[in-house]
């Protein structure tokens, strides 16, 4: 079941009155094992809306990548459907753009052909002119316009995921799917990236759909935060929303006194009320 904080300092739903872009309708999924069935979620129910920006928190296996997967087109319900605005995703597509924590970029590639070999394939409408402006503008938004003949293994972890970000955002899909794009990094190249990944989706308003472990991450980037159970048979918990203004920074958000309430509560939900059993 859906549910919301009811608590003094929620924004209230930040998607009311806006259509419902992507949803989960009673999705559940069991996955068969060599001792039998397993049943990784049960009964997500949630709607998105347009330009909406949710992270997915929760302790590991309780089903974070397995509706991300869902998101991709990389895995089908068990039961239940995934729907984008109105039509069941079935298979990956151009319209939903993944980014992963291992960057995915292709090693022999410079980074300008990493990202205009995604823009030829998903957007083959544009012209070479075109093309290479799109590519080249974005490029310029994560700061890597002087990067762009090097290859990835000459490039560091941080300037890698701005490429693979950069990839995602120049095929201007519908939903941007990331998944704990900035775990492998350091806290200084981290908030950096945090900040410019808020600086592109404020140009380009896509929806995104982010998995992370990092609760400030989630305070700083998201306008609602979706709390999951433990696994196995895992579900929504709670949806947090987040009331900070836009544009954000640390300083600000940190300074207002809802951040420690929301962090608190947030805190509280996934060490006491939903700690891992360890036996």
């Amino acid at each position: 079941m859906e549910a919301m904080i009811d608590s003094p300092f929620r924004s209230g739903p930040v998607n009311s009155g806006l259509e419902q872009f992507l949803k989960f309708e009673a999705v559940g999924q069991v996955f068969e094992t060599r001792r039998g069935p397993f049943e990784a979620i049960r009964d997500i129910n949630l709607s998105v809306a347009q330009g909406e920006f949710v992270c997915v928190i929760g302790h590991s296996g309780c089903g974070k990548s397995t509706l991300l997967n869902m998101v991709s087109g990389f895995l089908q319900p068990t039961s239940g459907k995934v729907t984008l605005q109105g039509v069941p995703i079935e298979r990956p597509g151009p319209d939903r753009m993944v980014v992963f924590q291992n960057y995915s970029l292709l090693p022999w590639q410079t980074v300008w052909r990493n990202v205009e070999m995604a823009v030829q394939a998903a957007r083959p409408q544009l012209s070479a002119t075109d093309c290479r402006e799109t590519v080249e503008h974005h490029l310029e938004m994560v700061g890597l316009g002087d990067a762009h003949h090097k290859r990835p293994a000459q490039i560091s972890g941080g300037m890698r995921q701005r490429v693979a970000i950069a990839r995602a955002l120049a095929v201007k899909p519908a939903v941007l799917v990331l998944d704990e794009p900035f775990g492998a990094l350091d806290a200084i190249t981290k908030e950096e990236l945090q900040e410019e990944l808020l600086a592109i989706w404020r140009e380009q308003k896509p929806t995104v759909l982010m998995i992370t472990h990092d609760i400030d991450e989630a305070l700083f980037l998201a306008d609602r935060i979706v709390m999951m159970t433990n696994g196995p048979s895992a579900t929504i918990g709670e949806i947090m929303d987040v009331p900070f203004e836009r544009p954000r920074s640390y300083e600000r958000i940190q300074a207002d006194p809802r951040y420690g309430k929301l962090r608190n509560h947030a805190l509280d939900f996934l060490f006491r009320r939903h700690a891992h059993d360890e036996e």
